[in-house]
Order: C-alpha cells, then structure tokens, then sequence
C-alpha cells in the first residue's frame, strides 16, 4: 500500500509538473531567435532587445516599423489586458463570462464609449492614421504566433482580430476613469435632497483659501474675474438618484470609480534650481493597481519617432515619457466636462437598439434613447424610464483628436512643437509638465473645458435649454507657462488657478485636498539649489502625512473609551506621522480617519463618505455631522472606540502588534478572476506598502478591506542634463502571463523606492534577450 500511494503521490507531481510546463509553453511568447512575417509586412531592419526587466527595446528604419513592433510586444505580453480593455469599451463582457457582466455591458452600451471610439478614428490626420494601421498589423502579426494568454485558455475563446478603431477605444475609457463629474454630480444630487444647498459644503468643502494653485496669478498674465453662479437647479427624485447610482456600481465593479487615492503628482523644476543646472522633471500618476499594471514601459526607435517611456497595451505610443529633446508628465486637471440634463416630458429622443450576447444565455436587447444632449442614462436603456437624465460630455463629442496630441508629443522637439501637439487635446484633460535639454520648462492644461454662463455645473440642470454650454474656453487661453521665474510647477490634482483667471474650470469643491501639493512644495523649497535625482527620489517616496499633522491637535483631544482606546491615543501622542510598514501609530491613524469620514452618514441616510478636509471642517466648528444630541467630543471618542475594535478584530488584542504592514498591502488583482479561488492566488499580487491617504506617495486604505487599491501606477524621473541617468518603474510587470518571471519582478522594487534605468544605452540593461522581426 505504500509504494502504491508513493507510485501515485509520484504520477501525481509528474501530471502537475507536465501540466505547468505545458501551460508555460503554450503561454510563453517568443523573445528570442527570427520570427518570419509576410513578405512586406515589414520594410527593413527590425530588432527587439528585452532587457533584465522584461523592457523592450525596439530599433527599426522606419516608425511604422517601430510602432509594429510595439503591437506586436503588446500582444505578446498583454494580449488578455488588450483584448479585455477592448471587451470593456465595446460592451462585450457578457460574451466571455456571462450573466454576471450584464449590468455592466448595459451601462457601457448605454454610454456609448465605442461609438464616441468609432467616430473618433476618421477626425484624426493621416500621419496618424498611418501609424495607427501599422499598430494594428503588429498586434494582428503577433496574434498569428500560436500562442494564447491564459485567461483565453480559462474561459475558452478565441480573441478577435485588432481593429484601428480598438487603439481608440480605450482612451475612451480613460476619458471616463479620470474626466468630468458626473459622480459628483450624482452625490450632490442626494447630498442636496437630504440636507438641501448649504450641505453641499459639508459633504465638499470648498477648496481653502491660500491653498497652493498651480499657476499663480502672475503667471496667468491676462485675467478677469470669473462669472458668478446662480440659477434654478433640477430636482431629482429618489428614484432616479438610485438608478443613477447603479449606473455608479456598474463603472466601479469596472475598477473606474472616483476615489481620492486616485490622482497624481507631478513637477518640473528649473536649471536654476538644480545641481547640473538643467530641469528634472517627475511624474506618478495615482489609477488603478491592476493585475497585470496598466503601463507597459518600453523603449522605441525609428527613423524620427525616439521616445522612451511607459505605453499603454492598446496605443500605439508613449503616453508618459521622453524623446530625444523633450520629456514630459501629466496629472489629472479634472475640470468639469460633464453635465446631467434632465430632459422636459417633450423632449425630442432618438432611440437605438443594442444586442448583448450572454455567454450560456439568449441575446438581450438594450434600447437606448438619446437626447440632444447625450445619452439618456436614467435606468437601464428605456426599460422604466421615469425622469429623462441626459449626459452631455466632452469625451462623447465627435472628432476626438486626442490621439493626434500623444503621437504627437513623442516627436515633439521643442516647445512650439509640444503646445501644437497639445491644440489636438480634447479629453481627459491633463496637467502636462514640460522639459527640453536646451533648459526650458513649462506646463498646460490642454483639453476641450466647455464655458456655462451663470451656473457652475456641479448639479443636474434642467435641459430646457436655459442651461447651454456657449463654447469652449480657447486653447490660447487655457492656463499655462513657459520658463515660470520661481523655476518650478507643481501639480497634485490640486485647484488649477486663482480665482481671478477668467474662466471656470470647475467649482470650488472641484479639487483634490491640497496636502500632497503642500507637502511636495515644502520639500522641494527646503533646498532651493542644488536639486539632484536623488533628492527628487525622495520627494516622490516622501510618506509624511500632513493629514495628522492637520487633524492631531482635535485626535489627542479624546477622551479615550476604555483602555485599549487609552493605549492608543497613547501611541499617537509620540509619533512623527510617517507612514511606514512597520509603524503601529500610522495603523490606529488610518483606521480611525476612515471612522471619523463615515460621520455623515446618519444624517445623509446613505453610504456616503466624507474626506479628510471635511473631516477638519466638523471638527474645528462641533459640525452637523457630529451629531444633535452630542458633540464632536464625543464622536471622536465614538470613533477612536470603533477603530480600536476594528484593529483588535483583525490583528488580535496586543496594540504594538499592530503593524502597518500588516494590514495595509497593496491589492494588484486581477479584473475577473480577482475573487475566483484558486485562480486569485495565481493573479492577484499583494506586499505590505507604505504610505496613506493623501501622503505624496498615496495609499489611502480602502474603507473596507484596509488594503491599497489605488496608488503611483507609474513612477518616473527624468534628468535632463543627462537623458540616459533618467529612472522609471511600474508597479507590477511587464508580463501579463503569472507563470513567467517579469509578471511581478518589478512590484518588490516599487514597494522599496527603487527605480529600473530609464535608459536606451544597452550597458545599461543587463542581461538581455534579442528578437527580429523579418
């Protein structure tokens, strides 16, 4: 009996390892030796160097030869990333697994993001296009190679051939992840009907006053003072703002929602102030910890495309980066770009039908009705319409050339060149931070940011056509900069401009908290000159939280509620407020923030959280939402209470055990199989990180979980004296096979602070592996 258990114990590991090994090869793409394509495919000379990391360095004669190649490393590497963000746009996620994904393909059919996508492709120029086609031939090539993304293998389908308009459609979705406020919109909207106008600032307090902005009225240069607002908002019912809250259920089930880890910081600062006397310039933009990472950093070289950077599988450019002259970075400005209408009984509607294949299921068709405005998005297509919400949003436009502006800027040689990229910008509107080797710096907010006279967009208004958009503010006049005089830019998703510009980019409660501005800009003034790479490192990695700094004096006032309580108030008491693994005051901090942003909830009779800011504002003035029959004295002890029980809940009884790390890790997981055990242990990737909310480097816990889902996607510094000393890293991989090595080789390094070379010189790539494409 033994040996026959060994003989199987035996059978057993050779059927397993012969199973992996299997999958391994069939999911493994090729990277080394000549891969042969069609006669004319490609026109001379074309090479893929992937570096130690898994990076690929592309050399060809031409760009369309170069843009191939990044098609066909996309695939490659990306293939169910692509093929999924594609489904996503289109709506087509119920196709792959089923019923589960219905009342997302709805909202995303409602919407329409392929169709903006389709309309979108013939608007943009020729060069483009070109590039554009040669993308699609690279993806289509690499996709005839034999092999298959294991997700593909999982769920049993065959990915469809790439189309052009699929390298639009994605941006689409970026559209939606980082522009407009409709989300807002949608909780002012129940904020107002709970707790009428004047709650509005308790829930978003404006942005404060003498907080940093951007650009400061001398670099303005022409300005006016801004229109006041006013006029009649609409009334929505209950009804409709629970509908259009599905609607917000559905893109956050996507991984698109409106949290504040979501954002990004980026700088740029002058020759003057730096060691080599020529500009440094970094960039984080805060989305989404996915498994695989959004960004796909590669290196490509053609005839006169050279840009280095972090690309995103699907486009067919550096959309963060550096050529050879200029680099640049972006944050999110989020201006208002979108409003919702609510349409009069008479309004005239245009009605389309959608039909949804379900995976093991019938077809459902999906009526959908428009407006002159947009879509109507007030329930599921026309199925039990009461009130007619329309969405009007700069991304749906026809005629997006915002693809002509990022292919562009991978040529861009100088600052004219840079702002005439930028004119072809319509959506997400970004704040791009600019240096070129000759020592200039710069900045602009490009975008289409629509002009409403007499009202601010922050709340649904009536479609009557008393509330109308009278054009766009002019790309001349949009805010920017060149070769400011204090020799640094700034930008945290922070309030873009002082209230004396002479348009509205958005309200006052538009902005991100100003502590990651505040806190990047006090450090880099700490040392005037002499600013190195090194310096710029740890200003990127900096986790002191100026949130503590701001709420300390009103936390230490509790009256602690029980001894646990007490010996935590005691912990905070000493600490220097620095968000690392291993610290036990910045746990109790975090968890007790995340208790003190509910405290509005009994009043508002719904789910909504109120940020840190807000959290001050009750505070300092005993606020509504401490209560009417008690007094924030004794919510902070209330809190203080149910925070400590929380923590003892999860990390056991004994306080100094209580340590960052171990509850606060990063959640890089996977789109679908994130919850599928035990396929979330094969994608899903976690580590103890340090940071919290609204820390330069950001990591807000999430409310329920504790864990980070949002943070530095992307890291890069590039140092203009010398563009080769340059650095980046992603967050995850290159790989978005989780049986190959570079699926997460670059995550432990992130977690750490340490950076891979951003550098197109080979002695600086380690080992290497070629591949060419013949």
């Amino acid at each position: 009996m033994a040996r026959g258990l060994l003989w199987l114990f035996l059978l057993l590991v050779v059927v397993l390892a012969g199973s992996f090994w299997w999958l391994r090869g069939s999911t493994t793409p090729r990277t080394t030796g000549q891969v042969n394509l069609p006669a004319g495919v490609v026109r001379g000379p074309l090479s893929v160097t992937r570096d130690a990391w898994g990076v690929p360095h592309i050399r060809a004669a031409t760009d369309e030869d170069a843009v191939f190649a990044l098609g066909f490393v996309h695939w490659q590497d990306r293939a169910w990333q692509m093929d999924f963000q594609r489904r996503v746009a289109q709506g087509r996620l119920s196709e792959i697994v089923g019923k589960p994904a219905l009342k997302q393909d709805k909202f995303l059919r409602t919407w329409g993001f392929q169709r903006a996508a389709q309309s979108a492709l013939p608007a943009l120029s020729p060069q483009s296009r070109k590039l554009i086609a040669a993308y699609t031939a690279g993806v289509n090539a690499a996709m005839k190679q034999g092999k298959t993304a294991l997700e593909f293998q999982i769920l049993r389908y065959t990915p469809e051939a790439w189309s052009d308009v699929d390298s639009v459609s994605w941006s689409k979705l970026m559209a939606f992840d980082l522009g407009g406020n409709y989300e807002a919109e949608v909780t002012g909207a129940a904020v107002v009907k709970q707790l009428g106008q004047a709650g509005l600032e308790q829930v978003f307090p404006p942005y404060p006053v003498g907080a940093p902005t951007i650009l400061s009225a001398d670099e303005l240069g022409k300005t006016a003072q801004a229109q006041q607002n006013g006029g009649e908002v609409a009334q929505l019912e209950k009804d409709t703002i629970r509908e259009l809250q599905a609607n917000l259920r559905a893109a956050r089930a996507l991984g698109m929602q409106a949290v504040p880890g979501k954002g990004s910081n980026d700088w740029v600062i002058g020759g003057s102030r730096t060691a080599s006397g020529k500009p440094i310039l970094a960039d984080d933009p805060h989305l989404g910890l996915t498994s695989p990472m959004l960004w796909y950093l590669a290196d490509i070289q053609g005839d006169k495309l050279k840009a280095i950077g972090a690309s995103i599988p699907g486009l067919p450019a550096i959309v963060i980066g550096r050529n050879e002259r200029v680099a640049w970075g972006v944050t999110n400005v989020n201006p208002d770009v979108q409003d919702l209408y609510l349409e009069p009984e008479n309004a005239t509607l245009t009605t389309r039908q959608e039909v949804i294949k379900v995976k093991g299921q019938p077809d459902v068709t999906l009526t959908v009705q428009e407006s002159r405005h947009g879509p109507i998005i007030s329930g599921e297509g026309a199925e039990g319409l009461g009130q007619r919400v329309a969405l009007r949003w700069t991304a749906l436009m026809g005629g997006d050339t915002t693809l002509d502006a990022f292919l562009g800027l991978n040529y861009a040689a100088n600052w004219p060149e840079f702002t005439a990229a930028l004119e072809r910008y319509v959506a997400p509107s970004q704040n791009f931070v600019y240096a070129d080797v000759d020592g200039n710096t710069g900045y602009y907010a490009p975008g289409k940011v629509p002009i409403r006279r007499g009202w601010d967009g922050s709340l649904p208004v009536k479609g009557d056509g008393s509330r109308e958009w009278t054009g766009f503010i002019p790309f001349g006049e949009l805010p920017h900069t060149f070769n400011p005089a204090d020799a640094l830019v700034v930008t945290a998703n922070n309030k873009v401009v002082p209230d004396s510009y002479a348009y509205q980019l958005g309200n006052s409660r538009n902005w991100a908290e100003p502590y990651r501005a505040q806190r990047i800009t006090q450090l880099l003034e700490a040392k005037r000159t002499g600013l190195t790479v090194e310096d710029v490192k740890r200003v990127q990695l900096d986790t002191h939280s100026l949130v503590w700094e701001d709420l300390k004096t009103y936390l230490l006032s509790a009256r602690p509620d029980g001894e646990t309580s007490g010996q935590a108030l005691d912990l905070l008491r000493n600490w220097d407020g620095s968000m690392t693994v291993n610290s036990v005051p910045a746990t109790i901090f975090e968890m007790w923030l995340l208790k003190l942003q509910e405290m509005g909830r009994d009043e508002l009779k719904d789910k909504i959280d109120i940020n840190s800011l807000a959290v001050k504002n009750q505070l300092a003035n005993n606020g509504e939402f401490c209560g009417p029959d008690q007094t924030c004295q004794d919510d902070l002890s209330r809190t203080l209470k149910a925070a400590v029980d929380d923590l003892t809940t999860r990390l056991g009884a004994e306080v100094n055990g209580w340590e960052y790390g171990k509850l606060h890790q990063v959640a890089s997981n996977h789109r679908i199989f994130a919850d599928v055990k035990p396929l979330a242990r094969i994608f899903n990737h976690t580590a103890p990180t340090p940071g919290g909310t609204n820390t330069v480097n950001v990591a807000r816990p999430d409310h329920d979980t504790f864990r980070q889902t949002h943070g530095p996607s992307y890291r890069q510094i590039v140092d203009l004296s010398d563009l080769n000393s340059s650095v980046y890293i992603g967050s995850l991989g290159q790989s978005g096979n989780p049986l190959l090595p570079h699926a997460a080789d670059q995550q432990p390094m992130w977690v750490a602070g340490q950076y891979l070379p951003m550098s197109t010189n080979p002695k600086d790539w380690g080992k290497t592996s070629v591949m060419t494409l013949k």
